[in-house]
């Protein structure tokens, strides 16, 4: 029987919105687990031979270019970011596309940055404005570098790798930024009332991934990273928006959503609503899963749940 997936955040993101009495009857209902937290956890329940972590760079790549171009090297990413001077360091405020860059500011930038790279015998890229690359080869060290989530609000130097293994990339890092500080193309930016595009952050690094094989044959994500691994695996990978139905035997992604009442009105209760003889799971990162299926319906005297939260 086709199975309907959603992935959704900590149930604690969901605990300020009230359930619909005909959903919490519906998820009093279902077999419950707990299992691993976690977005890692939760992925791999899904992905089988998933690296851990996953090679974002390589992923996002491989949506933004192809896998020919992508397969034969190592990549990290490299994305603009806007760091800030505060009493307690330096703080990362914004990175990517949260920083609001646009191909015009990669024209100015990237051809200032190309040579200092370059002179570390690296490749540095940006097919679209918000993600930029270093390609490596295949085989080449890195040292643990932290993702966006982690790092974003946080002292720059925190994250940062330490030790003989991180030294190449802190001086990349510094020279980087001085290139930048030192670029008339912020200057504009700043008189136009942006943020500079005054460092980089390095992550995601690792080589595309052979044999990943999904639990869905459709994804329905918002996330470049799953869409590269839906495009990896070779099922139909398409942005949330056009997901119009619970139909299809599919998996979907609203994790990144961040208003809980749009959760449960637009996604939880639909699902449940419309997926009538599937077998439904939701899946927590936090790691509770709910387990639905027609045969439960004869389980009417479980008291109806409270909150997802409990």
């Amino acid at each position: 029987m086709a199975q309907l997936t959603l992935l959704l955040p900590e149930r604690e993101r969901l605990r300020g919105a009230p359930l619909p009495a005909a959903l919490a009857a519906t998820l009093a209902r279902a077999d419950r687990a707990q299992l691993e937290p976690g977005a890692s956890a939760q992925l791999q329940r899904h992905v089988d031979n998933l690296p851990n972590p996953p090679p974002a760079a390589a992923l996002t790549r491989l949506v933004d270019t192809d896998v020919d171009a992508t397969r034969p090297f190592l990549w990290l990413r490299a994305d603009p970011a806007y760091v800030r001077p505060d009493i307690n360091g330096v703080r990362l405020l914004a990175i990517g596309d949260t920083l609001g860059v646009e191909q015009t500011d990669v024209d100015a930038l990237l051809p200032a940055l190309r040579p200092l790279f370059g002179d570390a015998g690296l490749l540095l890229d940006a097919p679209v404005p918000g993600r930029w690359y270093l390609q490596l080869q295949r085989g080449a060290t890195l040292p643990s570098f932290a993702a966006p989530d982690e790092a974003l609000g946080d002292d720059l130097f925190e994250h940062i790798p330490a030790g003989a293994e991180g030294r190449r990339w802190r001086s990349l890092l510094s020279e980087t930024q001085v290139v930048l500080h030192n670029h008339p193309h912020n200057a504009w930016r700043q008189s136009v009332g942006k943020p500079p595009v005054n460092s980089l952050w390095f992550w995601g690094g690792g080589v595309l991934p052979h044999a990943v094989t999904w639990t869905a044959p459709t994804l329905y994500s918002d996330d470049p990273c799953l869409l590269g691994l839906a495009l990896a695996g070779n099922i139909q990978g398409m942005p949330l928006d056009q997901c119009h139905g619970f139909d299809d035997d599919a998996l979907v992604d609203v994790r990144a959503l961040r208003d809980p009442h749009r959760i449960i009105g637009d996604w939880l209760q639909p699902a449940l609503s419309a997926a009538a003889g599937k077998d439904v799971c939701l899946d927590f990162a936090d790691g509770a899963v709910f387990r639905l299926a027609a045969s439960q319906r004869w389980r009417f005297w479980r008291r109806p749940l409270a909150s997802l939260a409990g």
